[in-house]
């Protein structure tokens, strides 16, 4: 009998409640400090790009963290290595709380981020342990949207806590949320089952990766979600300077509009949960991809001509991150279909690659950070015309998981 099967009623949703959390990991510990970046800048004497590394270190220790518990989790189960996973993201979230310097606040994240990483790659293998096909698609976009209450709320709330305690309490909060999921992960049930899981040596397991990234569909929906992700998160490095700096935005408000986005996103994940079961998972992911790359034009124009003020680029933007609820769900689903058997590695693969292609378009942001959004605009829009040649290489006919 599967879980799926003994889970009912309330501990059904428990268990929707502690999925969503872990896999919002990632959002929840870089959304709420976002309305801060440009404080943290001023009060460690540090500058816009430097401040922006600290996305990018978070992701440096995000991309690791995936690869290392991806086969842990295959070989040990999920719960005691997401146990583990959580407590050294209390440890590096005090870490960043306590850091004197902006480098010293990168190093914490990457700490931050090795543990975080442990929730959100064995959190989407436990949805692969229950369901299946369409159904996992479904599924995630049904916790993607649940989880999304974090990110919307994470910004405002950053805002204010930021005006109450300052940026150093932002930190406190996260690991304090990181001991309550410790807690919470006691009523969590182990999803994989000693018969199923693998028997193999850590490095082992790390070098079947490479006989992984061999395939040609599990490349193509790695490239699809891994230059939205991009994208993404150079919308994520740049936007709290081009909102407050730029347009002069009051930081308090930053949460707002990034909210927005999080709605739009929201949206797309209810409606790519109703219509993947009819559509496929291909042709779901395919849509959100060219909705991506319209709207990655838009986010250009606006960015660099100035075109509509902060309006023409908020608008850009909501569009372009609604894509997200149509991309991030269906490129995982549909690589982790090519091999069920092995679905805590190409998670872990799949979102080492996805989240490690953040790290450099977050660096270039950084880099070409000029005190414009054009750097932003220019790399969303590069990277998005990558993720449509990379969908297209899945060719034609629907995945339907079956």
């Amino acid at each position: 009998m599967t879980v799926q099967n003994t889970m009912t009623g309330g501990r059904n949703l428990r268990l929707l409640a502690i999925l969503s959390a872990l896999i919002g990991f990632a959002s929840i510990s870089t959304d709420l400090y976002l309305p801060a970046m440009p404080t943290m800048a001023r009060a460690l004497n540090a500058g816009l790009g430097a401040t922006e590394w600290t996305v990018s270190g978070y992701l440096v220790g995000f991309c690791i963290g995936q690869l290392i518990w991806g086969p842990v989790g295959d070989r040990y189960g999920r719960r005691v290595p997401v146990a583990c996973g959580i407590a050294l993201f209390v440890v590096g979230s005090a870490a960043c709380a306590l850091s004197p310097t902006i480098w010293a606040v990168i190093g914490a994240r990457v700490v931050q981020a090795l543990g975080a990483s442990a929730g959100v790659v064995l959190g989407r293998a436990m949805i692969r342990d229950l369901y299946a096909g369409p159904q996992a698609a479904a599924m995630m976009s049904t916790l993607m949207t649940v989880m999304a209450v974090a990110p919307l709320i994470g910004p405002l709330l950053g805002g204010q806590i930021l005006l109450i305690g300052g940026w150093r309490v932002i930190f406190w909060c996260l690991a304090g949320f990181g001991i309550l999921m410790l807690a919470a992960l006691i009523t969590l049930p182990e999803t994989l089952p000693p018969r199923r899981r693998q028997s193999i040596g850590l490095g082992e397991a790390l070098g079947r990766y490479v006989a992984l990234l061999k395939h040609r569909r599990i490349l193509a929906y790695t490239g699809a979600g891994g230059f939205f992700y991009a994208g993404m998160f150079a919308y994520i490095a740049g936007s709290p300077f081009a909102y407050i700096d730029y347009h002069g935005l009051p930081a308090q408000h930053y949460g707002w509009l990034f909210g927005l986005n999080i709605l739009g996103i929201m949206g797309a994940n209810l409606i790519n949960a109703r219509l993947v079961h009819r559509y496929g998972v291909d042709a779901m992911l395919k849509a959100g991809i060219v909705l991506a790359a319209v709207s990655a034009l838009g986010v250009a124009i606006a960015s660099i001509t100035d075109f509509g003020g902060l309006a023409g680029l908020v608008v850009t933007l909501f569009f372009y991150a609604a894509a997200a609820g149509f991309v991030i769900a269906n490129s995982i689903t549909g690589a982790m279909e090519i091999v069920p058997e092995r679905s805590g590695a190409v998670s872990a693969l799949v979102g080492a690659l996805q989240y490690g292609s953040g790290i450099f378009s977050s660096l270039l942001v950084g880099l070409f950070a000029d005190g414009t959004p054009r750097p932003m605009g220019a790399i969303v829009l590069v990277t998005a015309i990558a993720a449509l040649l990379s969908v297209m290489a899945l060719g034609r006919g629907g995945h339907d998981g079956v």
